[in-house]
């Protein structure tokens, strides 16, 4: 048998001058219960005392609870003790819209006289003067709607193309980055940031204009490159605008107003249902229209004048009234400036009141927009993404410490209060926005 040996190991002397505390001495569960209803006390007690509803904490509780809690730090005397730590103090002068471009007076930005130009802060040397001209009446509001300005973009572009091919270099390798970086996008970025936040129309316009010049073939002569991009453009504004329009009017009075005695309500200005109204009069076994209108622009009175050109009977009132004439109403038409791809719709500032109020008398409401308008973006309030107006309009008086103005040029319609959306490719929910987005749009994949 083998025998094991044991190696025993040497103790560890303790330092001489190690000091051993005393053994706490144990309580018992009556006294361990007895000092947290106190710590709960004292820390009930301060928090009432923060909140400015109770007493304040005594000596002996400030200690108490200082032993398993820290004491929170005391606030400021002119800060209110309800305050969160995250909440911020807006600016009085810009408030919720302080994030969008202030409204900027057309009489300061250009000089008008024998030669118009811009007259602060902008170097126009480099831009053809119809760029100019076109940018004065943006700014000064002699081309409004989605449409219109849109138009006029695309017609500025058409009209300066043949002076920069006169103009430019013949040794020039690739004609193509002059008529993008010289031509396009100077113009372009003047208009938005200079005279007016661009539409999303003018957008999906732009996006498409630096396709097709991007699509044309390098070895083309410059004056064929012209030829080709005009024509494009006035293809984009015939197929997209004009036979767009033309359709959603044929579409509309087809399937929802013939043969039909009807009451129509419309809202402010719109082109493509002026056009509706000038096939429903001959759809229509009897028609009349209400036409509402708010300030301060009232672009309604325009309207009026193409309605009774069209010699339909007519009601014009103010959007304040709105409510009191929908016993008599069958549907409710509505233009557009843009549509989200979630569905909802951004139109001239009134038409979300009106929509809902329809909706609310459970009256259908039928808004009609070329698809060319369709948003990739999705908004869910009108103050992310709008534009400011003049307010003089809404009134003459100064800005003050306790009076703002604000003109909201836009606002958003949800999804749930528009029935259906008529397009050229036809009527379709709100939901189905984005799939004609992806559609039309195949760029955007």
């Amino acid at each position: 048998m083998s025998t094991e040996t044991k190696i025993e190991k040497p103790k560890k002397e303790k330092p001489a001058n190690l000091v051993i505390p005393p053994p706490k001495p144990k309580l018992s569960k009556a006294e361990r219960r007895a000092i947290q209803e106190q710590q709960r006390a004292a820390k009930s007690a301060l928090q009432q005392g923060n909140q400015g509803g109770g007493k304040p904490p005594t000596n002996e509780q400030n200690k108490s609870a200082s032993s398993t809690t820290k004491q929170p730090k005391q606030q400021p005397a002119n800060q209110p003790a309800d305050t969160p730590k995250t909440a911020t103090t807006r600016p009085c002068d810009g408030g919720l819209v302080s994030h969008l471009k202030a409204h900027q007076n057309p009489e300061l930005l250009f000089e008008t006289g024998a030669t118009l130009k811009a007259s602060i802060g902008v170097d126009t040397a480099q831009l053809h003067p119809a760029v100019v001209e076109t940018g004065y009446r943006f700014a000064t509001g002699q081309i409004r709607g989605g449409n219109a300005r849109c138009r006029a973009m695309l017609e500025t572009f058409a009209a300066i193309l043949p002076d920069y091919v006169s103009a430019s270099n013949p040794t020039d390798e690739d004609f193509r980055q002059t008529l993008d970086q010289v031509i396009l996008k100077p113009a372009f970025t003047y208009w938005t940031e200079h005279c007016r936040p661009h539409s999303v129309s003018m957008g999906n316009a732009f996006t498409f204009l630096k396709t097709a010049v991007a699509s044309l073939d390098r070895d083309l002569d410059p004056m064929a490159y012209v030829d080709k991009l005009q024509e494009s453009i006035h293809a984009y504004e015939r197929e997209r605008i004009e036979y767009a329009m033309a359709a959603i009017a044929d579409l509309t009075c087809q399937k929802l107003l013939r043969d039909r005695d009807e009451v129509l309500l419309v809202y402010g200005h719109s082109e493509v249902i002026t056009k509706i109204l000038e096939g429903a009069v001959s759809t229509c076994r009897q028609l009349r229209v209400i036409l509402v209108d708010s300030r301060p622009l009232l672009e309604g009175k325009k309207q009026l004048e193409k309605i009774r050109e069209l010699g339909i009977p007519c009601s014009y009132i103010l959007l304040n009234a709105v409510t009191y004439v929908f016993q008599d109403v069958t549907k409710v038409l509505l233009g557009t400036a843009a549509m989200m791809s979630d569905g909802s719709v951004m139109g001239r500032v009134g038409t979300a009141s009106v929509a809902m109020a329809a909706a609310a008398h459970n009256i259908p409401v039928l808004v009609c927009g070329e698809t060319y308008k369709i948003s990739n973006r999705v908004q869910l309030e009108s103050i992310t993404n709008n534009e400011l107006g003049d307010p003089n309009l809404v009134s003459t008086d100064g800005d003050t410490a306790n009076f703002k103005r604000l003109n909201l040029l836009y606002d958003l319609t949800p999804a749930s209060f528009v029935s259906g959306i008529v397009t050229e490719l036809g009527i379709v929910p709100p939901t189905s926005i984005a799939v004609l987005l992806r559609e039309m749009n195949p760029q955007e994949k």
